[in-house]
């Protein structure tokens, strides 16, 4: 399908999706978006879904300013895949072994490495700019400095939520590990300060929705903003980096006699701001849970923990501002699905997949998202299909 076009205080609101099917608190959400003075498009995703303040699957461009809001609290979150040489007839009938073997080397939920671990120690990290970042920690927020060790231990950790690590194999059977995660605690912490200073500026006072408060350019607090922003990011991207790294390693020790070898990664953020131009004009575009999509970029779009995912290729759609969704996106939230799904349901609904199927994850249960098929038709104009992968091992935190 081609974008609707549903009319908006000061831009248009462009849809991947019937209207009709989006719920009433998140069309309110992209209606008060419409209204910020600083707007220059916005953009809305088939995941699109209720947020705080700004709604997931939406990309908002503006014009000097920015909304921490809009870009959500895990900072850089994103998704990284690798085809592997491996095919389906390497992998074991019995795959807990593996899924084992991969929690043992990779902390999920709330757990951190006993150690930092650094690019270096992993193999075939280049370490190139490690020692740069790290020195930039220094010019952070003050009082989110005190988490430096907390942040190096975390650093190629899991976390817990819809963050994941699979084994998947595509339709030709060939074997892929993909995950997904963002810049852990220190993200989160950043992002919950600079929305709090956000919403004391004298500007933001009169809006709609204090939860859109912004910061506007050349003034101290968005230099602060993006330095901490950009830090983060960067903070997401080593974090999957070191992740991917250790996930090869097990691979590779696991599958030794078929000697793996590994295509180059596939990376994409989707809650996460860049500087890019359109119409002549420089803008800040906020994805917040949305990839960049431009012409000829990969990305990935992932389904449920029980239904399978996507690498596609960009189109460069400028209406939609080169950018698609970022999953399936949910349908209910997750109380809702605590309260509707059962353990029974989960087994069901993940059967045939090497996963968590505890009352600990209910929320994530595959009936808790929109169809990824679905939402993949509607953006036929923004991504082609590359690939199709169904997860056969599921690591949740």
């Amino acid at each position: 399908m081609s974008h609707v076009e549903m009319p908006g205080a000061r831009v248009p609101i462009r849809m991947w999706t019937d209207p009709a099917t989006v719920e009433d608190a998140a069309l309110r959400q992209l209606q008060n978006v419409a209204t910020l003075p600083w707007i220059k498009g916005l953009a809305v995703m088939p995941d699109v879904h209720y947020g705080k303040g700004a709604t997931v699957g939406s990309v908002i461009a503006m014009h000097g300013a920015v909304c921490p809001a809009a870009v959500g609290v895990d900072i850089g979150c994103g998704m990284s895949a690798v085809r592997t040489s491996l095919t389906a007839n390497d992998l074991p009938g019995d795959l807990s072994r593996l899924r084992s073997r991969i929690e043992q080397a990779i902390p999920v939920g709330r757990a951190m490495h006993d150690e930092p671990v650094e690019p270096g120690e992993v193999h075939g990290l280049p370490a190139g700019g490690w020692d740069d970042f790290w020195s930039r920690f220094g010019g952070v927020a003050e009082s989110v400095r005190f988490r430096r060790e907390r942040a190096t231990q975390q650093m190629g950790t899991l976390g817990g939520g819809n963050h994941f690590i699979e084994v998947c194999l595509d339709t030709e059977d060939q074997v892929w590990l993909m995950l997904h995660s963002g810049s852990r605690n220190i993200g989160k912490e950043l992002a919950d300060f600079h929305i709090g200073e956000a919403r004391k500026l004298p500007h933001n006072q009169g809006l709609v929705d204090r939860d859109l408060a912004v910061f506007v350019a050349d003034t101290p607090q968005m230099a602060a903003y993006r330095h901490d922003l950009f830090w983060a990011q960067e903070y997401a991207k080593y974090n999957r980096a070191l992740m991917m790294g250790l996930l090869k390693d097990v691979v590779r020790k696991e599958f030794k006699k078929a000697r793996p070898l590994f295509d180059e990664t596939i990376s994409c953020h989707h809650n996460y701001v860049a500087e890019e131009r359109y119409d002549g004009m420089d803008l800040l575009v906020t994805r917040k849970g949305a990839i960049r999509a431009g012409s000829g970029e990969f990305g990935i779009i992932p389904g449920s923990m029980g239904t399978g995912s996507y690498i596609v290729k960009g189109l460069g759609n400028a209406a939609s501002f080169n950018s698609a969704s970022h999953g399936a996106g949910r349908r209910m939230s997750r109380n809702a699905a605590k309260r509707r799904f059962t353990e029974r349901d989960l087994a069901e609904q993940t059967r045939g997949v090497e996963c968590r199927k505890d009352a600990g994850v209910v929320d994530e249960i595959p009936g808790a998202y929109k169809p990824i098929e679905r939402v993949i038709d509607q953006q036929r104009d923004l991504v082609e299909v590359v690939a199709k992968l169904k997860q056969v091992v599921c690591v949740k935190g």
